[in-house]
């Protein structure tokens, strides 16, 4: 084993890479990516026993998938956001409970994301991320495992490229690890599946995310060493599971479904920027990290509610997403009402129940996120006098946390799922699709 810093963070903390074997092939492990999401770094280090204990570091090159496996070295990013996780260490100490959760989570605005590559021209990356394309050049591993932890849902998994049997692990582990595999993810909303709960990363021309939401899935680091051959798999372990993201059947009502979705999270959005307003100028100079993502929330709900409202996502015969309905959304994120970019070939999937409960956890999610992130910077505050809007404030804010943690966990049936038994499925699926990959002579990019 090797132990180095490749980097630091943007607060001076050290991005450590933990190296174990030897080999002529490299792969790639990194676990912390999104700052809410801490059960990686659990993963990597099961992964670094097991693999002390077990592999052939040295081990000859040859043809086949067994050779070629033993022939690699594994690396692992230890957590590539260290600033972030530290800011959610309070609810790592638990109860467990959707309340303690959203009152104490962090995650940066979307730029601030360490997996992101910059968007505007000529921009520099943050240190973070150019540890870590620096590593990508340095290894190109002919497989990169990132490490994620969805808070509420199902496991998933996002690909770069084909790994033909993938799938079939995936339900393995999930079915003995009682973790349910999502059917119609919210990230993976609009892509094509090989297989149940695996999806292909679209190409730049394609649908990639709602208009509302930033577009950047081939310009982030996962892309990145696509140049060299490598397979990126996102792998997502849920922190609280929701059996209904694998119900596939059809949804009774559809329309009425995203009624109720799409007016709350409009309403609810409409609450909380208003509640921010009364308090913004008494904010401290400090609240920036937390104020950053809140005000990307509310920038993008209303767009959300649009295109999630029944009349654009079902029109009026039911089967796809209107015009009007994508321009409205498109014109609120600030795009080319008449460009049609990044829209692909348009429309939504079919609403069964999986992907109505995808839609119901995120809106509902990114509600709570935001009150949460908000209630900090309230609480940071100086406390107010009596009867200053920032009292007001305090309470409502403690109210709606409260009603919508409960609400929220029992609208979807959520239980909480065992950190050993998220580690250990990120930790098979790892393994699998190491083994996939090394065995894959030639790689095929994703519908290349």
């Amino acid at each position: 084993m090797a132990l180095r810093c490749i980097g630091t963070s943007r607060a001076g903390e050290p991005i450590r890479l933990l190296s174990v074997g030897r080999g002529s092939r490299h792969v790639l492990v990194v676990a912390g990516p999104h700052a809410n999401e801490p059960v990686g770094g659990l993963t990597v280090l099961r992964l670094a026993r097991h693999l002390a204990r077990t592999a052939r570091p040295g081990a000859p090159a040859g043809r086949s998938a067994r050779a070629r496996f033993a022939d690699t070295a594994w690396h692992f990013v230890l957590c590539l956001d260290p600033d972030g996780a530290r800011r959610n260490e309070r609810w790592l100490k638990g109860p467990m409970t959707f309340s303690q959760h959203y009152r104490h989570f962090f995650r940066p605005g979307f730029a601030g994301q360490p997996e992101w590559l910059p968007t505007e021209p000529g921009a520099e990356p943050m240190p973070e991320t150019r540890a870590l394309l620096d590593l990508q050049d340095e290894l190109r591993p002919y497989l990169q495992c990132s490490l994620h932890g969805v808070d509420v849902g199902g496991s998933f998994v996002q690909l770069t490229r084909e790994l033909p049997g993938l799938s079939d692990e995936l339900a393995r582990s999930a079915a003995d690890l009682r973790i349910p595999v999502e059917l119609g993810p919210y990230d993976a909303f609009f892509w094509p599946s090989p297989g149940p709960g695996v999806y292909d990363m679209p190409r730049p021309q394609e649908t990639d995310q709602f208009v509302s939401l930033p577009a950047a899935t081939a310009t982030s680091t996962w892309f990145h060493p696509h140049r060299y051959g490598t397979v990126t798999a996102v792998v997502e372990a849920p922190m609280w599971g929701v059996e209904g993201v694998g119900d596939t059947s059809p949804h009774p009502d559809p329309y009425g479904a995203l009624e109720i979705i799409s007016h709350a999270l409009r309403q609810d959005a409409r609450t909380l920027a208003g509640l921010l307003e009364r308090v913004r100028p008494d904010l401290l100079a400090t609240a920036g990290p937390l104020l950053a993502p809140v005000d990307e929330y509310l920038a993008v709900s209303p767009g959300l509610a649009d295109e999630w409202a029944p009349e654009a996502a079902l029109g009026a015969a039911g089967g796809g997403v209107t015009a009007t309905g994508r321009r409205r959304a498109r014109a609120r994120a600030g795009g080319d009402i008449d460009s049609g970019a990044g829209t692909g070939s348009g429309g939504l999937p079919p609403m069964n129940r999986a992907r109505i409960m995808a839609l119901r956890i995120a809106a509902r999610r990114l509600v709570i996120r935001t009150a949460g992130l908000l209630h900090q910077m309230v609480m940071a505050a100086p406390h107010p006098a009596d009867g200053a809007p920032g009292t007001e404030v305090r309470a409502t804010l403690d109210r709606f946390l409260t009603e919508r943690c409960a609400a929220f966990e029992d609208d979807c049936g959520a239980r909480w799922i065992p950190v050993r038994d998220q580690a250990e499925h990120q930790f098979r699926i790892v393994l699998a699709a190491t083994e996939l990959a090394a065995g894959s002579r030639e790689p095929r990019a994703v519908r290349a």
